[in-house]
């Protein structure tokens, strides 16, 4: 054995010495070194600081003090430096560039007005190689907000835009594999409803949109979200919260190169009330990449047993560029737990939902509402013993968190209705939280 661990290691070590890689013991322990170019960079930026702080933007994926991205196309990327000084411009974007010899140098200061960076994207807006950077600002303590867009594909730095926005989204509207920048806008006052405009790139200029009034005014606008109509059609979906606690959703879409509102056939759906105080919105639940809305349908409880509020279950539906709608599935969401399930469309008009601390009791009543069937127990389990729970009195697990464990249990006649462990495994989810405008 000593033998060979004697020549294993001479092996290794004339390996390293043919390859030009030789290095001593104490090297071959060291820990890790920076690299050049790292420390070259490090050594720019803190030059570049001097007399600033670093600002990161404060929502959306890009929330980083020093990001990375390809803004002229040439395949390499750029280093941008968010920061802030006193001037009166303190808003200051920092792009550097990596010279052929390694070098790393600044190449443009873009400065701005404004208290914070409040969202960064990097899109191709223009249709030229690289990428534009699309930067909003919050310039007051007011809801308005500045955005800009950049373009670096001559070389240098072009704003092709600013706006005052209070919510926005990019998404290729018009198929074009280019990005369009629609802007939520206030009103003539704080009290009226908001405006929709779209900004598209157009002989070297962006372009600007009709005004599309909403439904809200831009201090109600909760969520902006982008999808596709039943038909294909891409469209923008903001929701917007009402003086009763509900939600409306006002949908846009490029209808002959024109951005209009969709005007769905039954409005009355464009409504959804808050469901055990949260916000239920438009989303693709399906991920069919087709946008649905939420309806909330009353479910029939066992009124002797029940202190609680009453139990709903969602109905999504889709509409197409007409406003016609489509029903396209039905769900139970627990937004306190955090997870929902999928149900099927014949048991809505007799499912019923009981809960029992965080465990949720799933039955069907009858035709003529007198009796129930049992069919399973979906349970929250968070103590220590978690685990072991999850397993007994016939339970099985349907999903593993750091803190919680969901599990169910089915009851004898789910066998009727072809459910089981498998059917309640697939058909339920978590609720996934995500990045929005």
């Amino acid at each position: 054995m000593k033998r060979k661990l004697f020549v294993l290691t001479c092996a290794v070590l004339t390996a390293l010495f043919l390859s030009g890689c030789a290095r001593t013991i104490d090297e071959l322990y060291s820990p890790p070194r920076r690299s050049e170019s790292y420390s070259r960079l490090q050594s720019a930026i803190d030059i570049a600081m001097a007399g600033l702080d670093y600002s990161a933007p404060l929502t959306g994926e890009n929330q980083q003090a020093v990001q990375m991205a390809d803004l002229d196309g040439d395949g390499v990327e750029e280093y941008l430096v968010f920061a802030k000084g006193n001037s009166d411009k303190p808003m200051q974007i920092l792009v550097f560039s990596q010279g052929e010899n390694g070098n790393v140098e600044i190449e443009e200061i873009i400065t701005s007005n404004g208290t914070a960076f409040e969202l960064v994207l990097y899109e191709d807006i223009d249709g030229k190689p690289g990428l534009e950077l699309i930067v909003g600002r919050q310039v007051s303590e007011q809801l308005m907000g500045s955005v800009c867009v950049y373009s670096f594909s001559s070389g240098r730095a072009e704003r092709l835009m600013n706006a005052g926005y209070s919510s926005l989204l990019t998404q290729d509207l018009g198929g074009s594999e280019q990005k369009e920048l629609v802007l939520v806008q206030r009103g003539d006052t704080d009290q009226s409803n908001a405006i929709a405009v779209l900004y598209r790139y157009r002989s070297k200029s962006m372009a600007r949109s009709l005004e599309v009034e909403l439904s809200r005014p831009a201090s109600s606008v909760r969520r902006v979200s982008g999808g596709k109509l039943q038909c294909g059609t891409p469209a923008v979906y903001i929701s917007s919260t009402t003086e009763d606690s509900a939600i409306r959703t006002d949908i846009l879409a490029l209808v002959d190169d024109r951005l209009v509102k969709i005007q769905a056939v039954n409005p009355t759906d464009s409504f959804v009330q808050t469901l055990s105080n949260y916000y239920v919105y438009a989303d693709d639940v399906d991920e069919d990449s087709v946008m649905e809305i939420p309806r909330l349908i009353p479910v029939k409880s066992q009124a002797a047993a029940w202190d609680v509020d009453e139990q709903y279950v969602i109905g999504w539906y889709s509409v197409d560029r007409n406003g016609i709608q489509t029903d396209k599935l039905y769900s139970f969401h627990n937004f306190s737990d955090g997870w929902y399930l999928r149900l099927e469309e014949e048991w809505i008009s007799q499912i019923t939902v009981s809960q029992v601390g965080s465990n949720y009791v799933f039955s069907l009543w009858d035709e003529h509402f007198e009796t129930m069937m049992p069919l399973f127990t979906v349970y929250a389990l968070t103590g220590s013993d978690r685990e072991n729970q999850a397993t007994q009195d016939g339970r099985f697990l349907l999903s593993a968190g750091a803190d919680v464990i969901y599990a169910a249990r089915l009851e004898e006649d789910c066998a009727k209705l072809d459910i089981d462990e498998e059917y309640l495994i697939q058909n339920f989810h978590l609720i996934h939280q995500e990045w929005k405008s």
